[in-house]
C-alpha cells in the first residue's frame, strides 16, 4: 500500500508581518514548524531498506535469543548438581546439542551433554562450563568448581523481548539496524519512498566544467558540489542541469522535473536576470529571507507545483554552508528522517578575531592539536577553503574577541553527514 502525504501549503514559507532580517534561530525554527514530509508511504523487503527511512516504529516479533542457549563450546549441566564441590566430574549422556540441532531429551541431574556454541540448551541444562577448562575420558567431563549458575549461557530474550519496540519511526536504517530487525523476525518494512532532491544551475556566466569558457564566463561549480552533497544526505541526487537566463527555459525544466524538491543556485535575487525569483513570484508562493548569516544571506524559498523550492546563493561557498545550515534539516523533515541538529564540540581557537555583531558567522576550519584553526581567508570567493575545510566554526550572533584559546564552537563536516 501507498500513501501520500498531504501537500505543503503555499504560505508555509511566509515570514511574519514586520520581519525584516532574520536571525538564524528563527529560520531554522520556521523551517522545523512548518515543513512536513513530502514523501510517500511503502513497504520493502529488509534486503533492500539500507539507507531508507522509515516512516513507522517496528515491533520485535520474536525474542532475541528466542530461547537460552549456549555462549561457548563446552559441557552443560545444572548447577545445582554440583553445589559446593571443588572437584566435579559427571558422566556424560549420549549424543550434544549444536545449533540449529537441538537434543532431544533432557539431561538428568548430575549428569552432563557436549553443547556448541549457540546450541539451545537442553532440558535440565542451566549452566556450561568451557571446553579448556574440562578434561573429558571413559564417557565423563571433569573440572574444577566453584562453578556460577548460569555462566556461559544466554537466556531467552536477554536481548529483545518479543512484543517490544526496536526502532522509531524517522530513523535512516543502517545495516545494524536491518540485523536486528531481521533477528527478531521482522521482513517487510514500512519505509518513506526516498527523497527526489533536484539540483539547477541558472544564469548565462556559467559553463560546464571542462567546456570552452569565454570572457565573464565562470564554470560551473555548484551543482556538482550540491549533487554530492545531497547524496551524502542520503537523498537521491536528480541533475537538472543548467538553464540559461531565459524564463520561458526555465519554466519548462522546472514543469518538468521529476523531483520532491529543487535546489537552484544563482538568479536567486532581484535583479534583471534573477528568473527564478520572478517565476516563484509569479505563483504567489515567494518568500526571500534575508537571513542574518555570514557567508550567505539571501535564501529564496518558494513552491512550483507544490514542490518546495530553495533557492541558494550563487557563490559556492555561500551556497555550501546555507545547504548545511538550512536545506540539510530541511530535506530530512520533507524525507520524513525528522529535524536532526548537528553535534557540535566546544574547542579551543588557534586564531584571533574581533568579530561585531548581528550576523552568525560560519569559519572554514579545522581541527589541528586540539584546536580549531581557520582558512586563512574569510572571502566567500575561495573556493579552496571548502576542501582544505574539515568543518566549520560557528560564532554567535553577538559580537565576540577571539583569541588563542578561547573556547569556540566548532562543527565537523562528519556531523552534518559527510
Amino acid at each position: 500500500m501507498t500513501l501520500q502525504p498531504p501537500p505543503l501549503r503555499n504560505d508555509c514559507f511566509a515570514l511574519p508581518p514586520g520581519v525584516d532580517w532574520t536571525p538564524v534561530d528563527q529560520a531554522l525554527s520556521l523551517l522545523r514548524d512548518r515543513l512536513h514530509p513530502v514523501v510517500a508511504r511503502q513497504e520493502v523487503p529488509l534486503m533492500q531498506a539500507a539507507g531508507r527511512v522509515l516512516a513507522g516504529d517496528l515491533v520485535a516479533r520474536r525474542s532475541n535469543p528466542p530461547q537460552a542457549n549456549t555462549a561457548v563450546d563446552g559441557y552443560g549441566f545444572a548447577a545445582a548438581s554440583i553445589a559446593g564441590q571443588d572437584t566435579v566430574a559427571l558422566p556424560l549422556v549420549d549424543g550434544r546439542a549444536a545449533a540449529g540441532v537441538a537434543y532431544d531429551g533432557k539431561v538428568p541431574p548430575g549428569h552432563a551433554i557436549r553443547v556448541l556454541t549457540g546450541a539451545a540448551l537442553p532440558k535440565g541444562v542451566d549452566t556450561v562450563v568451557l571446553d579448556e577448562d574440562c578434561a573429558t575420558g571413559e564417557g565423563q567431563v571433569a573440572f574444577r568448581g566453584p562453578v556460577k549458575p548460569g555462566s556461559n549461557t544466554r537466556r531467552a530474550g536477554e536481548d529483545i523481548v518479543a512484543g517490544t519496540q526496536i526502532l522509531h519511526a524517522g530513523r535512516v536504517l543502517t545495516p545494524a539496524d536491518l540485523a536486528l530487525a531481521a533477528a527478531t523476525g521482522l521482513n517487510d518494512l514500512p519505509v518513506f519512498a526516498p527523497l527526489r532532491v533536484g539540483v539547477l544551475s541558472t544564469g548565462d556566466e556559467i559553463v560546464p566544467a571542462g567546456a570552452p569558457a569565454g570572457p565573464g564566463q565562470i564554470y560551473d561549480a555548484n551543482r556538482p558540489m550540491l549533487l554530492g552533497l545531497i547524496d551524502r544526505f542520503g537523498h537521491l541526487p536528480v541533475d537538472l542541469g543548467h538553464v540559461r537566463d531565459d524564463r520561458a527555459a526555465l519554466r519548462a525544466r522546472l514543469d518538468s522535473a521529476p523531483v520532491d524538491v529543487i535546489l537552484t543556485s544563482g538568479g536567486a535575487s532581484a535583479g534583471d536576470e534573477d528568473h527564478v525569483s520572478a517565476l516563484l513570484r509569479e505563483t504567489g508562493a515567494l518568500t526571500a529571507w534575508r537571513i542574518a548569516l555570514k557567508p550567505g544571506r539571501p535564501l529564496v524559498l518558494g513552491l512550483w507545483e507544490g514542490k518546495p523550492v530553495f533557492g541558494l546563493p550563487g557563490n559556492p561557498v555561500a551556497a555550501f554552508v546555507c545547504t548545511l545550515v538550512f536545506a540539510r534539516p530541511a530535506l530530512g523533515l520533507l524525507a520524513g528522517a525528522g529535524w536532526e541538529e548537528p553535534q557540535a564540540f566546544e574547542v579551543p581557537a588557534a586564531f584571533s578575531k574581533n568579530k561585531k555583531p548581528g550576523r552568525r558567522e560560519y569559519l572554514r576550519a579545522r581541527i589541528r592539536d586540539g584546536r580549531a584553526e581557520v582558512f586563512k581567508s574569510e572571502g566567500s570567493g575561495r573556493i579552496s577553503g571548502l576542501s582544505w575545510a574539515e568543518g566549520l566554526v560557528e560564532l554567535p550572533d553577538h559580537a565576540m574577541l577571539v583569541e588563542p584559546g578561547t573556547p569556540v564552537r566548532y562543527l565537523p563536516f562528519g556531523s552534518f553527514g559527510l
